[in-house]
């Protein structure tokens, strides 16, 4: 910890300093609510897309009831094979942000499988689009969790202890300045009366000779 310098330059020093603190704190604040809005948009994203894959799944059950059925060998008609991501910049934040999604599409004969198996197979792409963008949403929520975490940080340390600890400084310096020039006065004072007193003493012993 650097000792304070109770000086004029130190007084300089901690004034510029709280000039500083002042002008970037809100600047910082600023930051921290518009990050603090991003993360709710992105909280009310990853709702929807959970809602989403709720609503997806009852459409399963009510649709194709038919996939109970245990005879049926529909597994492998769908499956992913590629993700492409990007990157966004959101308030300084790299986000991740999906762009695309492959799918393959296992041959099937629309005479061999019965007729619904079309629309199982756009569901199927449904659901596993779902499940990579709930993904994305969640890593979104969590990166913007901390942007907002270490960026309220910053802000409570210009405000609670930068701001006030300069305030308490320059405080301290001038208290420290004023208590040196007012004994220098009084120093003065006594210096000058002893140099008057030597004085007429001078003079009286000059007059008595």
């Amino acid at each position: 910890m650097t000792k304070l310098s109770l000086t004029k330059s130190g007084l300089q020093k901690q004034r510029n300093e709280l000039k500083l603190y002042k002008k970037l704190l809100p600047s910082l604040d600023l930051k921290r609510m518009q990050l603090s809005a991003e993360l709710n948009k992105a909280r009310v994203r990853l709702a929807e897309v959970e809602n989403a894959t709720r609503g997806m799944s009852e459409s399963f059950a009510a649709q194709l009831p038919m996939l109970a059925d245990e005879e049926m060998k529909l597994s492998g008609l769908v499956r992913i094979t590629h993700i492409t991501m990007t990157q966004e910049n959101v308030v300084g934040v790299k986000l991740p942000k999906l762009e695309r999604i492959d799918f393959e599409v296992f041959p099937y004969s629309r005479l061999a499988k019965p007729h619904w198996v079309d629309n199982l197979v756009d569901k199927l792409q449904e659901a596993a689009r779902l499940r990579v963008e709930t993904q994305v949403a969640e890593r979104r929520v969590r990166d913007l969790e901390l942007a907002v975490r270490r960026i309220t940080q910053r802000v409570n340390l210009f405000d609670k202890i930068l701001i006030p600890t300069a305030k308490k400084n320059i405080q301290r310096i001038q208290i420290f300045l004023g208590d040196g020039e007012r004994s220098a006065v009084v120093r003065s004072k006594i210096a000058k009366s002893v140099n008057q007193r030597k004085r007429q003493e001078f003079n009286q012993e000059g007059a008595e000779a």
